[in-house]
C-alpha cells in the first residue's frame, strides 16, 4: 500500500502548482489512466475476442487495484487530509449530507462527480444499444475483389454475435451500477470508478470505430 500512496503524493506535489488543494484528486485521475493504459493491450485483445469472459479480465485486474486505493482512503493515513474542493478525499456521501445535505458545499462535489458517472453511464448505454443493432449485419459475408477474383471474408460466428450482444447488454448496466457504489465508497474511490469507467466506454468506442475503419477499407 505504502508504493501506491507514496506514487499518488509523488504525482500529486507534481500537480500543486497548478491545482492547488484538488492536485491529490487529479493525481488519482492520472493515476488511474497510467493503470488502464497498461490494461489496453488487454482490452484490445478482449474486444477482438468478443466474448464475456474476455471482456471482464480488465475489470478483474483492476480490482487489487481498487482495494488499494478504498484502503488507502479508508484507514488513517497521509492522503486523508487531501480534498476535491471542499470534499476530503476520504469523505463519503452519507458524511456530505451531513455537513451542509446534498447542497451543501460537500455535497455539491458528490453531485458533480454522481452527474459525471450518470452521463458516462447513458453514453454507454446509448452506443451498447446501437453496437446490439448492428451486430445481426455484421453476420453478413463481405465480398471482397482481390485481382479480378471474389474472395469471402470470415464473419463472426452465431455464437461470437450472441456473446457481443449480451455484452453490448451488460456493460452500460455496469456503468449505471458505478452510481450506487460511489455513493458509498470514499470520494478517492469514487474519482477512480468514474476514470476507469470513461476510459473503458471511449476504449470501446475507438476500437470500434477501428474496426469499422478496417471493415470499410477491406472492401475496396
Amino acid at each position: 500500500m505504502s508504493v501506491f500512496t507514496d506514487l499518488v503524493i509523488e504525482l500529486g506535489r507534481l500537480l500543486e502548482p497548478v491545482l492547488a488543494e484538488s492536485a491529490t484528486a487529479a493525481a488519482i485521475v492520472l493515476f488511474t489512466l497510467l493503470v488502464r493504459l497498461a490494461l489496453y493491450p488487454l482490452g484490445r485483445a478482449a474486444f477482438r475476442a468478443a466474448t464475456p469472459a474476455a471482456g471482464c479480465l480488465p475489470m478483474l485486474l483492476q480490482l487489487p487495484v481498487f482495494f488499494l486505493m478504498y484502503q488507502s482512503f479508508s484507514s488513517g493515513g497521509e492522503l486523508l487530509g487531501h480534498r476535491l474542493f471542499a470534499a476530503p478525499l476520504g469523505a463519503r456521501w452519507t458524511e456530505a449530507l451531513g455537513e451542509g445535505g446534498p447542497f451543501g458545499a460537500q455535497g455539491l462535489v458528490f453531485l458533480g462527480l454522481f452527474a459525471a458517472i450518470a452521463g458516462v453511464a447513458a453514453w454507454s448505454a446509448v452506443r451498447g444499444r446501437r453496437a446490439a443493432a448492428a451486430a445481426p449485419a455484421a453476420a453478413v459475408p463481405v465480398v471482397v475483389p482481390r485481382g479480378g477474383k471474389g474472395a469471402t471474408a470470415a464473419a463472426p460466428s452465431p455464437e461470437q454475435l450472441a456473446a457481443m450482444r449480451k455484452l453490448g447488454g451488460v456493460l452500460p448496466l455496469l456503468s449505471f451500477g458505478t452510481l450506487i457504489t460511489a455513493a458509498v465508497v470514499p470520494l478517492a474511490a469514487g474519482l477512480y470508478l468514474l476514470t476507469t469507467t470513461a476510459w473503458s466506454v471511449a476504449e470501446r468506442a475507438w476500437l470500434q470505430r477501428r474496426a469499422a475503419g478496417g471493415a470499410a477499407r477491406s472492401t475496396l
